[in-house]
Parts: structure tokens; sequence; C-alpha cells
């Protein structure tokens, strides 16, 4: 059976996927070679300032002279700008290739239709639109940070088969209570790799001490980011033993009073918490936040209608009472099982 461009596009992705946690702030991008229908060459983009996909691609193909008659499938358009590494489309040009497959338009500013132009000057046959919104949904945290001027905000936590996400504590009770097996607490720390930041909000780190790194598997650290407007939140906690990037963020109101860590950064929370809060990740560049809790920080995100994915666990535990979940009026896109916990999806609308 013959193999048609989404085929081909469908190989791009799942390269693509293999720079997930290391590809950011830079988009997921991968890039396959075809010819008479059978694929030469390979590439994806691993890293920021490293090759990017087509380079990679056409990098692996043998004979140099085969890309005069291939066709070269790329899901993200070629660059055409100079920034770490030299544009993409002219490269593509150079070498000959006089087909390009392109799944969606880059809508970075310096790039945006730009690549395209180029390879049409150049009188290469372009086709574009290809599995066009599964493009959107594989480099969503890229596209909600270029578009909204915002990171992508997935919230996660865990509630009882009772809808409660802690325990009743006793007043001055420390320590977390685990409501999930041990299956999704390793998943939980294979999603900290692929985001860029980890968000709580100051109760958590009181209470449960997390270290909020990525100590079940082996991945980079997110930054960590701990909403903290009066400053109650000091260097004798966990978050601070390991050489993971920290930002605490605190009320500007209390900026003449502390001075005591040099992670804190100041900002006003008293109209629009939750802009200023993304406005500090979007300015350092931070493409995607994994807010994991409390509930009070949750609740906010979710009641401001600032979010762009939930994942939920459920886990086997009656609580009787305690903390209450957020309450989702909504129904999951998907739910599957991990270990002896459910979990389910949400996707904002869009």
């Amino acid at each position: 059976m013959k193999k048609g461009h989404e085929f081909f596009m469908r190989r791009c992705f799942e390269l693509a996927l293999a720079g997930s946690a290391s590809a950011s702030p830079n988009p997921l991008v991968g890039s396959v070679i075809v010819l008479d229908g059978k694929i030469i060459g390979e590439g994806f983009h691993y890293k920021a300032g490293l090759p990017h996909a087509e380079v990679n691609a056409i990098a692996s193909v043998d004979d140099k002279l085969l890309l005069k008659k291939a066709t070269i499938y790329v899901n993200l358009e070629p660059c055409a700008h100079h920034g770490k590494t030299p544009p993409c489309a002219n490269l593509i040009v150079s070498m000959g290739i006089p087909r390009v497959v392109i799944c969606n338009k880059d809508p970075f500013e310096q790039v945006s239709g730009k690549g395209i132009e180029i390879l049409k000057e150049a009188g290469i046959e372009v086709i574009t639109g290809i599995l066009e919104e599964e493009g959107r949904f594989l480099n969503r945290r890229f596209f909600t940070s270029i578009e909204k001027q915002r990171p992508y905000v997935l919230l996660k936590w865990a509630k009882s088969k009772d809808s409660f996400m802690d325990i009743s504590r006793k007043d001055g009770e420390k320590g977390s209570f685990m409501i999930t097996g041990m299956d999704a607490r390793r998943l939980v720390h294979q999603w900290r790799t692929e985001e860029d930041a980890i968000l709580v909000g100051y109760n958590t780190v009181i209470n449960d001490n997390p270290e909020l790194n990525t100590r079940l598997v082996n991945g980079r650290h997110p930054i960590k980011v701990v909403v903290d407007p009066q400053g109650r939140i000091q260097p004798t906690y966990k978050i601070f033993l390991d050489n993971a990037p920290l930002i605490i963020i605190s009320d500007i109101k209390y900026q003449t009073e502390l001075n005591d860590i040099p992670q804190r950064v100041f900002v006003d929370l008293s109209i629009d918490s939750i802009s200023a809060i993304l406005n500090v990740l979007h300015k350092r560049n931070i493409r995607s936040v994994m807010v994991e809790g409390g509930g009070f920080t949750l609740q906010q995100f979710i009641s401001s209608n600032v979010w762009d994915e939930i994942r939920l666990f459920t886990g086997q535990h009656h609580l009787v009472n305690g903390m209450p979940s957020p309450d989702l009026e909504l129904i999951p896109t998907k739910s599957i099982q991990v270990g002896v916990d459910q979990l389910d999806y949400y996707y904002a609308a869009t």
C-alpha cells in the first residue's frame, strides 16, 4: 500500500517527541526524507543551540545526490533566520531538495511564513497543513507561549475516592499524605522532566516540605516556582537542597522587609495574581508550567479560567473528610488506568 503524506508526517511527530525533555524553549520538531516511498533520512531537534531536525535528517543521508529527487517532511515550518543555528530553509534550497511537506506554519514572528517564502522563491514545491491540528497539539506549549504570551498551564492533582485532596490536619501537623500509588508518582516525575517549571503555593511547601524534583526517574529537574506572597518560605525547606533553579514569587508590598533570599521575585499580586505570576515566567522564556498544588492555588487557576490542561488522579483511599478537591463540572477527554489509580485528562476549549 502506498504511504501518503500523513504517514510520513506522523513519523515526524514520533521523532519530534524524542526532544520532549530537552528541546524547550524551542519547539518539538522531527523530519524525514523520502525517496520513492521509502525513508532515506531522519532527524529531530534535541536541544536549543544544537542542529535542527532538517539539518540532522539531511546529514543522515549518505548519498547527498539522492536529495535532488527526494521529499523532505517536517512538522514545523523551516526556520528563516540566523539564531543559534543557520536558517534551515536556506539549507534545503542549497541541497536541491525539490519538495517540502510541512505540518504547521511557525507562529514565531521572525519565521512565520518567511521560511515557506524562501522555499517557494527557489522554485521548491511546498505543501502545507498536513495533520495541522495534531501538529498544534504536539507543540501546544510552544504555540500557547507565542500566541498567548504566557506559559502553557497544566494543572495536576490527586483526589481520594470521596473527592478529598488532603487529610484533615490538626494544628501544626506536617508531612504529605500519598493518595496515589508508586506508578502514578513515577509518572508525575516523568511529566516534570517534560515541563519547564513546576509551581506550588507556600502552604504546600510548609505542610508537605516537598523536594519538587525528578528523583524517581532520569531527567532534567524543572524550575521550581513557589507563590509566597508574604515571604513565609525560608531556606530550611527541601526545595532549596538541590541545584535546580528556584523562583519564589512574593508581593511587592513586602519588598522592603524581605531581602532574605536571592531567589525571591517581587510583583504586584493584589489585582490579577495569576497574570502577574505567569508574566514572571513568560519573561524568563518558560514555555510551560505544571501547577501541582495546593488546593487554593489550583482553585485560583480554575476560577480565573487560566489553564490549558488538567491531569487528575483518583486514588483508592476514602478519606471521609479533609481538604475538598477542586470541583470540575467537566467531562474528561480521556481516562486511563495508572497502576491502581485512575487518571483523567481534561483540555480547555480553544
